[in-house]
């Protein structure tokens, strides 16, 4: 923090903000400062608050983070997430720095995304003291869940009653409006008819009909919304997860996904948090085209992070496709991100792979190669509708691991060099790298759970008994300890470059589409790495005199530990093999 900041000053600032959200809508501008004031005294803003320090990093190199559900490793007489800190500690203590415990609350569909109590913890999990240890050992990311909550709460049942609070606090249209521009993510009715006292009402449902879209055009919503922050703060989440952000304001007419005042609503709550905790963080989930997801940065005044939402897609296609072009171009196309701000790098995660963000960066030629080669392994694709009554692939889902297991050509014996070198490729980049738990432990398709619940996502939602998940790490005929020792291993060396900074230099190097190639550089220039990557099945030659390294330093390949004793000769890489060669 940088010195000390009045309330009235903070105040001024969210002012400005509620001036530039509601400046339209049925609430009178004159409320906004007494709205101002609601908002600063739900957040305990004191006369006078640490001032954030603007274009600030709250990360570095060390920072690594796991995602996973709060039930993915379960013992028999221990609630979940006692059982899931358990495990934090005998496998990945000194691995990650940040735990992300996708939605813990009480839900009713979705796994989580549907939320029914958004201030309890799901008692079939644990409670708040659960949370709150696992929060004292490392940095908690939770979810925000504040497009939608599950047809189930209290405050749609107010609504159906068409009682206060409920009645206004959601989203409704006509089936007779101007609807054709919106952009949906799934294939369902976007309007659900509900009986009420005042008669039928269309309630608008960007994911589903037990997802039930909030009105922010009633100030209320966001009040309670900040209302639930301080709640998080409190029980230790220091990063939020705005989920389905994009999606918030509706306004009939436009596509509803990323207008002004959701980007506006980003730069409010950052105000308020980072004013409350100044090492609290926003991260948005947007997944959408390349472009758009990019600006959520603002002008590092919007979300600290932003998921790398192409990468997934362009990374597997380029090790399915023994070809890193496209890749190579989309890095070239990506501005560093300001300090203050950073990439949230994944190539996994509880939901499939997703398909828009890779939209113009690979033709549809390209798109359905990847798509059959993906079925080929065992995945399923999941569709979204468009407005001409279509439908497109949204995303696939599969895990990791057996998206790994072929190539454009078919299966071969590189299964899980090729899903190690995925791993290298991300530790390696600009940004946080996160880490899904089923692919730190090597899970395959769970078709059992899919066809136990019909739900596509559940083949890469496995639930581990503890016993057999240690059991299956232990056996040396399966490839799950090998895995997680290999990540791990590369997470350690990651951990200890100042040149793998989340904000350090990134420049792209040109050697051929077969070699995936990268230069990173510490923010104090002292430490230099050139990342090389085969992405093919052939041994490829690399002249180490391409890469103009400096000659009077020494140079040595941090993962293998051999020197580099010729500058001038070349350097070996065998299929999916991959090289940090850094100065010392």
């Amino acid at each position: 923090m940088s010195g000390t900041i009045a309330r009235d000053e903070i105040v001024a600032r969210v002012f400005a903000h509620l001036q530039a959200i509601y400046h339209d809508c049925e609430h009178r501008q004159g409320r906004n400062l007494e709205l101002a004031e609601a908002l600063c005294g739900l957040m305990r803003l004191d006369e006078c608050s640490g001032r954030p320090v603007p274009h600030h990093n709250n990360w570095d190199q060390s920072d690594v983070a796991v995602i996973t559900y709060g039930d993915t490793v379960q013992r028999d007489g221990e609630k979940p997430l006692r059982t899931l800190r358990r495990f934090l500690h005998e496998k990945l203590a000194g691995a990650v720095s940040i735990v992300h415990i996708l939605p813990f609350f009480p839900w009713s569909s979705d796994d989580g995304f549907a939320v029914i109590d958004y201030e309890q913890v799901n008692e079939r999990m644990g409670d708040w003291s659960d949370i709150e240890a696992i929060a004292g050992e490392f940095r908690l990311m939770a979810d925000l869940v504040i497009n939608h909550c599950s047809s189930n709460h209290a405050w749609f049942a107010q609504f159906e009653r068409d009682e206060e609070p409920g009645r206004s606090m959601f989203f409704c249209a006509s089936p007779d409006d101007d609807l054709d521009a919106v952009v949906r993510p799934r294939t369902t009715p976007l309007l659900r008819p509900t009986p009420t006292p005042a008669g039928t009402r269309h309630v608008w449902c960007t994911f589903g009909h037990d997802q039930v879209d909030f009105d922010f055009c009633n100030p209320q919503v966001l009040v309670e919304f900040v209302r639930i922050i301080r709640h998080y703060l409190d029980h230790g989440v220091q990063v939020f997860r705005l989920d389905a952000v994009a999606f918030l304001w509706k306004k009939i007419g436009s596509s509803c996904l990323n207008l002004d005042e959701t980007h506006e609503i980003v730069r409010l709550l950052r105000t308020l948090i980072e004013h409350a905790d100044h090492n609290a963080m926003i991260i948005t989930e947007t997944n959408i085209p390349n472009r758009e997801n990019l600006a959520y940065f603002g002008n590092a005044n919007e979300a600290h992070c932003v998921y790398n939402f192409s990468l997934p897609p362009l990374l597997v296609n380029t090790l399915v496709a023994g070809n890193c072009h496209h890749l190579k171009n989309w890095m070239m196309s990506m501005p560093p991100a300001q300090n203050g701000t950073c990439y949230f790098n994944f190539i996994a995660s509880h939901d499939g792979i997703g398909l828009r963000p890779a939209e113009g960066l690979l033709s549809d030629g390209e798109l359905q190669d990847l798509i059959d080669a993906m079925q080929a392994s065992g995945g399923r694709v999941s569709w979204r509708a468009l407005k001409s009554g279509e439908t497109r692939p949204y995303e696939i889902n599969i895990s990791l691991y057996d998206a790994m297991s072929r190539t454009l050509k078919g299966p071969d014996e590189w299964q899980q060099l090729r899903f190690v070198c995925a791993h290298a490729i991300m530790l390696g980049l600009e940004g946080i790298p996160a880490f899904y738990l089923q692919s730190l432990i090597g899970t395959t398709n769970d078709y059992e759970r899919l066809e136990l619940t019909g739900h596509m996502r559940h083949i890469n939602r496995r639930q581990w008994s503890y016993p057999t998940l240690m059991a299956a790490l232990e056996d040396d005929e399966r490839h799950h300890g090998a895995v997680l020792d290999a990540l791990t291993r590369l997470i350690d060396l990651r951990r200890q470059q100042p040149a793998f900074h989340p904000n350090a230099t990134q420049y792209v190097l040109h050697l051929g589409d077969e070699v995936f190639a990268y230069w990173r550089q510490s923010l104090d220039r002292g430490q230099s790495i050139f990342c090389l990557n085969n992405v093919t099945d052939r041994e490829q030659n690399i002249n180490l005199a391409d890469l103009n390294l400096i000659e009077t330093k020494g140079w040595h390949d941090l993962i293998s530990g051999m020197p580099i004793n010729n500058l001038r000769g070349t350097i070996a890489l065998a299929p999916y093999q991959s090289a940090w060669l850094a100065s010392f």
